[in-house]
């Protein structure tokens, strides 16, 4: 099923929400952003799950909840492809006039919403909401979460908020151009960064995860933290050449004290200099060939051109309205 973009049928909101073995939090998060909607006084949304390869039964939690209430759709990917791609497939099949990007694990509260949106009737294109407080969450992951984003901060050649996710409610502008962008390894909130416009913040308090384990394991945070820096900074390039500058630097003085010690008479060889020696310009080059890979690899990936991801099914109402869904739940 192909959703067509039509002026006619278009709503005035979409809540676009990846989901990853959310079976338990699914019914709760369907029913607060729907109230959540009533409360902003929004006539007619859609809200577009995406089921991103789960191994539970989300997909089929999110089938029944398409069929009880309209305005829910349904997008079933092909496999698991990762959150940064399933928010864009959402993105990209979303038809509403506003966009709210938020994940379905109720850590970020849905009845946010109304404050986003009037943030945004002052005039601006994007409103993203920055973390306040981060409740149970382990001291490793505050401390890691708050390196990456002052690193990043430090090295991105754009300007990106820190201590924000993906949580924002953008403009059917912003969302058609980050469409367009062509990056294969998406950084959503870098992308969002770099198109610019009329972009403000709204503090909040995040809180814990309503239900099951998170999906962001340290391997994946790892992964997004990389995507984050090469996508958006040339920096990690500039510092192999300094890495290359400093080696330069440590083999001239080395020559100039082999000399010394030649004109001296102190030619006695120590392995002590040999091997502290092997061991910097051993490790300057291989951090040099990670940097380059990492370059390397992306652009591999990027120029094969392969579809961003595959939806195998699509279900649901593309349009609904709060009042609608309120009485559907009160006739069951």
């Amino acid at each position: 099923m192909r959703l067509e973009r039509t002026s006619d049928d278009r709503p005035s909101l979409s809540i676009v929400a990846p989901c990853f073995n959310e079976v338990e939090s699914l019914p709760t998060f369907v029913e607060r952003a729907t109230q959540a909607c009533v409360t902003a006084g929004v006539g007619d949304f859609e809200l577009v799950l995406v089921n991103d390869g789960s191994d539970d039964r989300t997909w089929e939690t999110i089938c029944e909840l398409a069929s009880r209430q309209s305005g829910i759709v349904g997008v079933n990917l092909a496999r698991n492809y990762g959150h940064q791609l399933a928010a864009s497939a959402g993105l990209s099949l979303c038809r509403g006039d506003r966009v709210l990007l938020i994940d379905a694990d109720l850590q970020d509260p849905p009845e946010l919403l109304a404050a986003l949106m009037s943030r945004m009737d002052e005039g601006y294109d994007v409103v993203y909401a920055r973390r306040r407080k981060r409740p149970q969450e382990s001291a490793f992951k505050l401390g890691a979460a708050s390196a990456f984003y002052r690193v990043l901060d430090a090295l991105s050649e754009v300007r990106i908020p820190v201590e924000v996710g993906d949580f924002r409610l953008m403009t059917r502008r912003v969302v058609d151009r980050l469409n367009a962008l062509p990056e294969s390894d998406r950084f959503i909130r870098g992308m969002v960064a770099w198109l610019g416009g009329r972009q403000a913040e709204l503090l909040y308090d995040r809180e814990p995860r309503f239900a099951g384990q998170t999906g962001y394991t340290l391997a994946k945070m790892l992964r997004l933290a990389a995507a984050g820096i090469t996508s958006f900074s040339t920096a990690p390039l500039r510092l192999a050449i300094w890495f290359a500058g400093l080696g330069a630097l440590v083999a001239g003085g080395l020559i100039l004290y082999i000399l010394i010690g030649f004109l001296v008479g102190r030619t006695t060889p120590g392995w002590t200099s040999l091997a502290l020696m092997t061991a910097f310009f051993g490790i300057g080059q291989f951090a040099c060939m990670a940097i380059i890979g990492a370059y390397l690899g992306r652009v591999f990936v990027q120029v094969k051109g392969r579809p961003l991801f595959y939806v195998d099914e699509i279900v649901g109402s593309p349009i609904g309205s709060p009042l609608q869904a309120t009485r559907a739940r009160r006739a069951d």
